[in-house]
């Protein structure tokens, strides 16, 4: 990269992109391997970029708009309209979230095997479409079906779940593919396109909370003034409209070519490694086993050197008497997959086993973003919630979360990174670890706000004992504040840092398994809670958090968050200092 190119804004970064190639670039081609539409080698002038990436942007406002658009009031329709008691109502709630979590990883799978991102997108864009129907429908029977017949709502409950569950199959094959099939616009090769895929992650992020804002107040609104069926009426529609789009705009697109599946590769080489346990690794690595360039079996693969670490994996590579072929050593015997793997395929292995104790304690800071939703909002309920005139639902304060991703997106984007990167010469201003080590301190920060917060409030409260609420609810403001600030640095940061850390058959994946992350967070945040309060409530006391926290102690276990929340980061920053990036 020339000297002086670290000082350009991202700005120019778009409009050099979509600009017209000069004379005689005409028909340069992704440096990458990426092909066209028709298979053939992608013409940069043609496709990938921000002229394709804005439409993916789109198609992905439309997919949170209508996800989201289901999500926020479904435990309203499910106790108001289907009259489920609260525990049922939020046990099938949660049933089916935790599935719509699991399943991207076999959507990723798919994508990044068999299908391709685009015809899994295609596919899964299909299927959520047809789920939400089928949740619209739901609120219909009543209508639809004669007067007298007394199993309308067992009706409607099957017709309900059927359509959530064939969202949430939809879902597997969107959420992965994605921001991946995004990333795959930019050019590794090129090192402009390479800049503009940061961006990318942010403005990613920018635009799943403005669809996320607009469902839960617009869509949430339209369905409790106009029925509930009006609302999935209006988000089928507004998917079919993305799937068009997807679909009109395919020309537009760079395809990165399925390399079988990844999963198989890994078991490969951890059953190779296992045979040969007892054997003895060659003091010279160039004795292990490795295909030569021209080997049909690379093909699409891209050569990784060989590292000293997790040295067990090695053995997946030592050429035993039996594996040798005609060629001798350097040549496997036919057949052999599971008991002799190359080194490049070793390394594969490695990069992903490198990368997981990263992951490990990404998965705390989910936890905390936990609170969001459960012990912040019982914190609110305990406050003054009377601004003047009008009362603010405590649940409504996590609006205040979402307008700081919104607003420091752009300006993380437009003034941070280009300042960053005049001082670092990196591209993205600060590196992806940094950026990921930056947002953990913020759980920390978020707790201990939340604890301070609490401890005065139970000060207030005794104090005031006619008047518990005496804390107003504005006060919790700074802790939504630093939790955004975590979700704008760790959250794009890891997608961002997994996606380039990630070998290109397993992009898909390794994206997937950041939402596992999330989903992981969840439940952490579930143990923890329960074994706080089983630990505290203990020979008839009311624990840490009971029902009335006037009699509890939340601050404690707020203290508890920030005090793991310090362990965590201990440990990100010594997994960070021993990570070793893959080198493209």
């Amino acid at each position: 990269m020339a000297p002086g190119a670290v000082s350009e804004q991202p700005e120019q970064t778009v409009a050099l992109l979509d600009r017209p190639p000069a004379e005689g670039a005409a028909e340069a081609y992704a440096a990458d391997g990426s092909l066209d539409f028709h298979g053939n080698p992608a013409l940069k002038r043609r496709t990938g970029g921000w002229r394709a990436c804005r439409t993916l942007l789109g198609i992905e406002f439309c997919y949170n708009l209508s996800i989201n658009g289901i999500t926020c009031n479904l435990i309203t329709y499910l106790t108001v309209v289907l009259g489920k008691g609260n525990v049922a109502a939020a046990r099938s709630v949660s049933s089916w979230q935790a599935t719509s979590s699991v399943i991207p990883l076999v959507g990723a799978i798919l994508a990044d095997s068999y299908w391709g991102r685009y015809h899994t997108m295609v596919i899964s864009f299909s299927t959520f479409a047809v789920g939400m129907i089928l949740t619209a429908l739901s609120a219909y029977v009543p209508l639809l079906v004669k007067n007298g017949i007394s199993n309308v709502a067992s009706v409607q409950e099957s017709i309900l779940f059927l359509g959530l569950y064939i969202i949430a199959v939809g879902v597997g094959g969107l959420r992965p593919c994605l921001m991946s099939f995004g990333a795959d616009q930019f050019d590794e090769g090129d090192p402009l396109e390479r800049r503009a895929k940061g961006p990318f992650f942010n403005w990613y992020v920018f635009t799943m909370y403005c669809g996320s804002t607009i469902a839960s107040t617009g869509v949430v609104w339209v369905q409790d003034h106009y029925g509930w069926a009006l609302g999935p009426t209006i988000l089928a529609e507004v998917l079919a409209g993305g799937l068009s789009c997807l679909v009109a705009t395919s020309r537009k697109y760079r395809f990165q070519p399925t390399r079988g599946s990844p999963l198989t590769r890994v078991c490969q080489v951890v059953a190779a490694a296992v045979r040969n346990f007892n054997a003895e690794l060659p003091s010279d690595s160039s004795l292990l086993y490795e295909l030569r360039e021209d080997n049909p079996v690379m093909k699409g693969f891209e050569r990784i050197e060989h590292t000293t670490d997790l040295r067990f994996f090695d053995k997946a590579a030592i050429v035993a008497p039996s594996n040798k072929g005609p060629e001798g050593a350097g040549a496997p015997a036919l057949g052999s997959p599971w008991r002799l793997c190359a080194v490049t395929q070793v390394e594969e292995l490695k990069i992903i086993v490198r990368m997981l104790p990263l992951l490990a304690t990404i998965v705390f800071f989910y936890a905390v973003a936990a609170q969001v939703p459960s012990t912040f909002v019982e914190q609110g309920m305990a406050m003054d919630t009377a601004v003047g005139s009008v009362r603010i639902p405590p649940a409504s304060m996590s609006t205040i979360n979402v307008l700081t991703i919104v607003v420091l997106i752009p300006l993380y984007d437009r003034v941070f990174v280009p300042m960053a990167r005049r001082l670092t010469g990196r591209e993205n201003g600060i590196s992806g670890l940094q950026r990921i080590g930056a947002g953990l301190a913020m759980p920390v920060l978020t707790m201990v706000a939340a604890a301070l917060l609490e401890t005065a409030r139970l000060r207030a409260a005794k104090a005031s004992p006619l008047a518990p609420k005496a804390t107003s609810v504005l006060w919790q403001a700074p802790q939504y504040v630093l939790e955004g600030v975590g979700q704008v640095l760790t959250t794009i940061g890891q997608f961002s840092f997994f996606y380039s850390q990630a070998l290109p058959a397993m992009k898909t994946v390794c994206t997937a398994l950041g939402l596992l992350s999330i989903a992981a967070g969840d439940y952490l945040s579930s143990f923890l809670l329960t074994a706080v309060q089983w630990a505290t409530a203990t020979g008839g006391a009311p624990g840490w958090i009971p029902d009335d926290l006037n009699k509890g102690h939340l601050d404690r276990f707020f203290w508890i968050m920030a005090g793991l929340g310090c362990l965590n980061l201990m440990a990100f920053v010594s997994c960070a200092m021993r990570y070793k990036s893959r080198k493209a």
